[in-house]
């Protein structure tokens, strides 16, 4: 799980381009190709060589961490 302040992987700044892309799922190898700016580094790539997917949702969002630990959760899935 990681926390964040928007509600998941994009293609670009969704606070600088309104038409950007947010990503329902992508893998590892596709964040790295592209250059998405996901979480810290080492973290990252501690989760990719472990095979720990990861789910980022934005955390100011009501019910936010409920909803994250759900059948159904926000954001996007890293695997």
């Amino acid at each position: 799980m990681k926390a964040s302040n928007v509600d998941g992987v994009y293609d670009s700044d969704p606070k600088k381009n309104p038409e950007a892309k947010r990503y329902e799922t992508v893998s590892f190898e596709e964040v790295l190709s592209k250059q998405l700016r996901v979480m810290d580094q080492t973290a990252f790539a501690l989760c990719r060589e472990n095979k720990v997917p990861i789910r980022i949702f934005d955390m100011t969002a009501s019910g936010a961490i409920e909803a994250a630990l759900g059948a159904h959760p926000p954001g996007t899935k890293v695997e």
